[in-house]
Order: C-alpha cells, then sequence, then structure tokens
C-alpha cells in the first residue's frame, strides 16, 4: 500500500488518483470520481492544457464536491515527465484517459513509480493505426516483479462488455460457443458530420479492414463491408456494421468455448456518406502532407475543424444500447442471453455535462480504478477486465449509473 493510501479514526481508506486527459472521458471520470469521494479522496488532473484541467476542477468544486483536486501539466508523450509528476503527487492509480498512442508510455512511468494503472483502451501505434494487446501483454512479468496491478480497457467496449461476458460464463454457461457485442448510438446531435468520441481514434477505427474471429482465427472483411439490421431496445431498428474491436482477441482468449465472436456498431447514413466524401479527398489519411512548408496529418487537421465531443452535451438527445450476446451450453443444453445497458444522453448531460458515448466509457474506467483501489481486483501483473471476478462490477455498474438487463429470449443477429 503506497505512502498516500491512509486512515481515519474510524479506519476508513482513503486514496488518490491521477487522471491523465482532460477531454470528454476524464470529465466523466472526473465527476464520478468526485461522487465516489468515499474511496477517491483526492485526484489529480494532468493534461497537456492545463487550463482544461482547472476548467474540470471548477465544475466539480462548484457542485460541492468532497474531494480534494488539484491540476497540473503533464505531456503524456514524456516518461520522465510523468514519472516526475507521478512521484510529486504519490498517487495509489492512474487513470490513463489520454489517447490510446500514448498507453505504452504512462505503463513505462507507473513501472518506475510502481503505481497502479488502469486505461479505457489498447494501445494504437500513431503511425500504423493497428491496435492489438501484445504491446501491452509484453508488461506482464515487470508488473507482476513490480508488485503492481494494470487493469486494460476498462471503459464500455472494450471494459463493461467483457464484464457482461464473464458474468454469463460464470452464472449462466459451461461454455459460451458466439458472442456478438453490438453497439448501438440512437443519439442526434444536430450536426451533419461529428464524432461522439476523439476523431482521430474514431475515424481510424471506422477506415480500417473489419475483422472477426472464427475457430481460432482472424477473418478479414474490407471495412464497412457486413452490414445488418437490428431492433435495439429502447432505440428501435438502426443499421449496424462489423467492425474489427480490440475485446474480441482477449474474449476469444479469456472465455471458454469460443467459437466465433463478432462485434458491430451502428451508424447513420449522414456519417457514413460524409466520411466517405472526406475518404475519397484524402482527409482522413495518417500519412503526413506537405502544406505551405510545414508536414501535417490530414486526419489530424480533421480533428481540429470537427465539433469537439466534450461539446455535443447539450445537444444530444436520444439513448445508447450496448450489450453482448451470448449462445452456448449449460449442462447440456442450448442457451440465449443477452445482457445490455441503455444510456440517455441528456440525463448524462444533466448529471455530469456530457453525452452518453463519454459516460458510458468514464464511469466504468471509475469502476475499474475502484475495483483495485479498494483491493477487489487487486493481483500484480496485466489483465483484462473479464479476467477478474464480475460480481462486484456488475453491481457498481447498478449504483453508478449504468443500470443493466439481461433477457433469455434475444434477437438474435443473422
Amino acid at each position: 500500500m503506497t505512502s498516500a493510501l491512509r486512515q481515519s479514526g474510524k479506519e476508513r481508506k482513503m486514496g488518490k488518483a491521477l487522471i491523465i486527459g482532460a477531454g470528454g472521458v476524464a470529465g466523466v471520470v472526473v465527476h464520478k470520481c468526485c461522487q465516489n469521494s468515499e474511496v477517491f479522496t483526492e485526484i489529480c488532473i494532468a493534461s497537456r492544457t492545463k487550463s482544461k484541467c482547472d476548467a474540470l476542477k471548477k465544475q466539480v468544486e462548484e457542485k460541492g464536491t468532497k474531494t480534494k483536486v488539484t491540476t497540473a501539466q503533464v505531456d503524456a508523450d514524456s516518461v520522465p515527465q510523468l514519472v516526475e509528476l507521478i512521484n510529486k503527487e504519490k498517487p495509489d492509480i492512474v487513470i490513463n484517459v489520454a489517447l490510446p498512442y500514448q498507453d505504452l508510455t504512462i505503463m513505462d512511468a507507473c513501472l518506475e513509480t510502481k503505481t497502479d494503472y488502469v486505461d479505457t483502451a489498447n494501445y494504437e501505434h500513431p503511425d500504423t493505426a493497428k491496435f492489438e494487446y501484445k504491446y501491452q501483454w509484453a508488461y506482464r512479468e515487470k508488473f507482476e516483479k513490480a508488485g503492481i496491478t494494470a487493469l486494460l480497457g476498462s471503459g464500455f467496449d472494450p471494459g463493461v462488455t467483457g464484464v457482461f461476458c464473464a458474468y454469463a460464463q460464470k452464472h449462466y454457461f459451461d461454455e459460451i460457443n458466439y458472442i456478438d457485442i453490438l453497439d448501438c448510438n440512437g443519439g442526434d446531435h444536430g450536426y451533419p458530420f461529428a464524432t461522439n468520441f476523439n476523431p482521430e481514434i474514431n475515424i481510424r477505427e471506422v477506415s480500417a479492414k473489419g475483422s472477426y474471429i472464427e475457430d481460432g482465427k482472424w477473418v478479414e472483411t474490407e471495412p464497412m463491408e457486413i452490414k445488418r439490421e437490428y431492433d435495439f431496445e429502447q432505440v428501435g431498428k438502426k443499421d449496424m456494421y462489423l467492425l474489427h474491436h480490440e475485446e474480441l482477441e482477449s474474449l476469444a482468449l479469456n472465455i471458454k468455448g469460443i467459437k466465433r465472436i463478432r462485434f458491430f456498431m451502428t451508424f447513420g447514413q449522414s456519417y457514413l456518406t460524409h466520411l466517405k466524401c472526406l475518404e475519397n479527398v484524402g482527409m482522413t489519411s495518417i500519412k503526413p502532407i506537405m502544406y505551405e512548408g510545414r508536414e501535417i496529418v490530414p486526419l489530424q487537421f480533421l480533428k481540429a475543424v470537427l465539433p469537439d465531443p466534450a461539446s455535443l452535451g447539450p445537444r444530444t438527445v436520444g439513448k445508447t444500447n450496448i450489450g453482448c450476446i451470448c449462445i452456448g451450453k449449460k449442462d447440456g443444453k442450448e442457451v440465449h442471453y443477452k445482457v445490455y445497458n441503455c444510456c440517455d444522453h441528456q440525463e448524462c448531460y444533466k448529471e455530469v455535462g456530457s453525452q452518453a458515448i463519454s459516460y458510458t466509457t468514464g464511469v466504468p474506467a471509475m469502476i475499474g480504478a475502484m475495483m483495485v483501489m479498494t483491493g477487489k481486483w487487486k493481483k500484480p501483473g496485466v489483465y483484462n477486465i473479464e479476467e477478474f471476478d464480475p460480481d462486484p462490477f456488475m453491481d457498481a455498474l447498478n449504483k453508478w449509473g449504468l443500470p443493466w438487463h439481461e433477457t433469455f429470449d434475444p434477437e438474435l443477429v443473422d
């Protein structure tokens, strides 16, 4: 137990989190940590742009939080700067809600300072746009030897979807043979084109080739090649498309009996039409080009001119529906099961000033950090979220704003 954990006269554990990032998801994490002041008695918000951290600090302090809040400036690409900040703040855990490109530098800093680590998305190489777990899984032995925990992918997908699958496996199945993860955003922000989370990450994810795992092998598809219509609870019928997504890789290893696992996400026609036009003129490219004597990356320029996802909260209406359909066997009989969450954009905005996409990622990040800090998921090494007991996390989802529903007669994906 690090020095920041201490006890009051009532033997209540107190802890400090260093939150790296100041975007939409970070804003939710800050608000939820401050709501959970019994666990997070102190937080430090750090980002390259300190003014954004200061704005978040002002928001939660105006709500009368009991959590002590400080801010700092840090370049998350710099291990020395991160180490200096961690040594100064002495947090019990680092919650990484910066860019996926920065996962490894933050993990390096946590190793050097022997500090627990949580993130919401796996490492993505900034030049190749490939995201896979091998880079972070390579840290397993180092984290074990350091006696610290790294919890990977504690967002919603990846994150809650992994917990959903682990919960299904624990309570309803002897083996799960088929998993379909369905991510539906039924919200409307009123813009012709905008992204509900980091534009650079969102567009790279959608533009990449799709893939799924079947019989232990990756099957690759062309981008957005496989389309299905699905009737989502509380949202209605939406078009969804098969994408590559990182939790497929870990769930295929950690869930017993998997024969096939797929990921689908909904997109509206306006979004797809605008995206196709941008692709046709090269604006989604990650290859640098020269413009007026300086090098720029078209996708990064596009990110700069698109609406900030953190600004979409006041104008986004509708609901999300994200969940997992599992098909497998229990006592020799086939079982169909679906577990999902629905989240209202405007209800999220009223609570924390954010739309539901950031909310559904930020709440699980706080819960994952709480699981590690309270010792429920504390174990040296590097772990994906489905490798721990799902029950306390599932209970916390209901308590902290993401109630879940289950059915044993779900509509299946053709």
